[in-house]
Formats: C-alpha cells, structure tokens, sequence
C-alpha cells in the first residue's frame, strides 16, 4: 500500500471542516467530549480512502499526539479564549488574535504530520464500508 501524505490530509481536512455544519460537530466532539479534531479528521479521511484501523492503532494514535494536545493546543487555545473573553483590555487584540489563530493552524498542521507519520507505520485494511470514527466517538 502507498504512504499516506500529510499534504493530502490537509486539504482533505480543511475540505471536510468547511462543509455544512462539520466545523460546528467537531468542536462539540473536542468540548464537551475531550475528542481530537485532527484525530477525528483522520479517521474521516481513512474512510474516505476505504481503510479500516484497529482499537489497538486507534490507540498508538491517541498516544502519538497526547504530550502535543496536552503542551501546546490546549494551553493555546486557552490563551485564545482568555484573550477573547478579555479582548476590551487587550491593546492590539484583533491582531494577536489573528497571529494566534495563524499559530495555531500551524501547530494543527503538525499535529496532522504527528498522525500521518505514525499511521504510515501501521498495516491498514481495505474495507470497502470503514467506519472508524465509530471506534473513537
């Protein structure tokens, strides 16, 4: 089976985030269910390839961006909302805002390397059905 590439994720990733109220089901599924978008992102994406993964991959995913969610997003994303909730006090607000989400999205798209770098040490199976997301939410 051919690599998985990262480029590829990415685009299909910002495409899937953007359609209908997917941004809006992903961002329900990291608050209030402590879920990775960009992990939720892959397992879209391998459905889409026709490739099915194990609890036991799922888990080495999981594993794979843990320290990168828990030392870097979230403690950014924080600042973004203290920031936002703050944002009359804030000199300059609207652009450390933008520089923040600028970073983040940079950061995101690490995280997305992190993934595919790991999934491609894995043996995928082709499943003309995959369903992994049901193995995560």
């Amino acid at each position: 089976m051919n690599l998985l590439n990262s480029n590829d994720f990415w685009q299909f990733a910002c495409q899937l985030y953007s359609e209908g109220d997917m941004q809006a089901r992903l961002l329900a599924y990291q608050n209030q269910q402590g879920k990775n978008v960009n992990l939720c992102l892959l397992l879209y994406y391998l459905d889409s390839l026709n490739l099915a993964i194990s609890q036991a991959q799922l888990s080495k995913l999981e594993q794979c961006i843990s320290a990168f969610d828990q030392q870097v997003l979230k403690p950014l994303r924080t600042s973004r909302a203290y920031l936002k909730a703050n944002h009359t006090e804030i000199a300059d607000y609207a652009a450390i805002r933008k520089d923040l989400l600028s970073a983040e999205l940079k950061l995101e798209k690490q995280q997305q390397q992190m993934l595919i770098t790991t999934i491609n040490s894995f043996a995928l199976t082709p499943c003309s059905t995959p369903n992994n997301t049901s193995l995560y939410l």
